[in-house]
């Protein structure tokens, strides 16, 4: 890949399996973009990614690596729960930002984030990178030109039982270290709440991307052995109302989709895990079918790209916002305040972070006994 004569340098913290799987080989094969350097608190994994991918230079100390003025941006690919602390020490040493997904765990934390990136007046951008498939971009495109008002719209998100198998196939070997700094309590134990907001991160950004706010939610959780399901009723800014679902794992193929009904054309949109780097979205109007094929379907590094056209050239944010990434959250607070509670909830009442069901009925003991509403449920009366 020929590099242009203006890149952006990019520091990436965290070697973890998203790390190795799709940022790294993401910003080396960028246009705009070179891997500067990267940071990991294990030195036996930052040997090794050294050796692979050849950063200018690497750190064990992430201040060290925020220090240097070489550094223009940072890739936050570490646990959720550090997002929101690592985020702010970037944009207090003057470093744009792209973090993965959740932008955090709380609102509250994306708050104060979203606080942060107006005072600094950095780019900010959370790595929902469905956003930089060509068929989703195809697809939005025809949605606001083409497709007149829209009446209806469904959205889902099957992760797959083979996901793994998947996944062993498609990923690099995955290189580990003992030594890998985690926070004291798995998340991944806790599938209801980890799923909501890995995996809903994805479903509900794709119906933010399309259909825009979020204002009301009406939600429903079943869980059968290690399957959760939630059925999602959503009421848009617009006036329109959609529905989505949210299933893991699924005994079925993995499948991201949506389907769009409008007065003047229909829109679908299937795609399979982003390592494929392929998707199947077809636009209709007037009896005819239209698909896009043969685009560069590598969402990871046309994210990249994206994001260091805006930085260097002041092109339009075309990734989600740091605005997004708390909409998002607080759709995802919403889900499971509604599911607790059976009841629908207002986006702009909810606050803290993703309940389980357990949590919520807790919660409603505690308030029942009390005499006292519940500081997490905000449904609507």
């Amino acid at each position: 890949m020929k590099k242009a004569s203006c890149v952006l340098r990019i520091g990436v913290l965290g070697c973890g399996p998203i790390a190795q799987c799709a940022h790294l080989e993401a910003v080396n094969k960028a246009s705009n973009a070179t891997l500067y350097a990267i940071c990991d608190a294990a030195p036996d994994l930052l040997a090794r990614m050294q050796s692979i991918h050849q950063p200018t230079r690497v750190y064990q100390d992430y201040h060290e690596m925020l220090s240097d003025p070489q550094v223009d941006a940072v890739l936050i690919a570490v646990d959720d729960r550090y997002h929101a602390s690592l985020a702010h020490s970037a944009l207090q040493a003057g470093k744009h930002v792209l973090i993965e997904k959740p932008l955090a765990t709380t609102i509250e934390e994306c708050e104060d984030v979203e606080r942060q990136v107006r005072e600094s007046g950095r780019v900010f951008q959370v790595g929902n990178n469905r956003r930089f498939h060509p068929g989703w971009q195809d697809a939005h495109r025809f949605l606001f030109k083409e497709m007149g008002k829209i009446l209806s719209f469904a959205a889902w998100y099957h992760d797959s039982v083979y996901r793994y198998t998947f996944q062993d196939n498609l990923y690099p070997e995955m290189i580990t270290s003992s030594l890998a700094q985690r926070p004291q309590e798995n998340w991944k134990t806790i599938r209801e709440r980890y799923c909501l907001l890995t995996h809903g991160s994805h479903l509900l950004d794709t119906a933010r991307f399309f259909m825009g706010e979020i204002e009301s939610i009406q939600a429903s959780h079943l869980q059968f052995d290690a399957t959760h399901c939630w059925a999602i009723d959503t009421t848009f800014a617009s006036g329109c109302h959609g529905q989505l679902r949210l299933l893991t794992p699924a005994h079925s193929d993995f499948e991201e989709g949506f389907r769009i009904e409008g007065m003047q054309g229909s829109i679908e949109g299937k795609a399979l895990l982003p390592w494929f780097q392929r998707a199947s979205v077809e636009c209709f109007k007037q009896g005819r079918y239209s698909r896009l094929l043969g685009e560069n379907g590598n969402t990871f590094k046309r994210q990249i790209e994206s994001f260091a056209a805006t930085v260097l050239h002041g092109m339009p944010q075309v990734g989600a916002t740091v605005e997004d990434g708390t909409a998002t959250l607080r759709a995802l607070v919403a889900i499971s305040q509604s599911a607790a509670t059976n009841q629908p909830v207002r986006l702009s009442e909810v606050h803290g972070g993703v309940l389980t069901v357990q949590e919520g009925n807790q919660s409603r003991q505690i308030t029942s006994e009390s005499g006292v509403r519940g500081a997490h449920l905000s449904p609507i009366v």
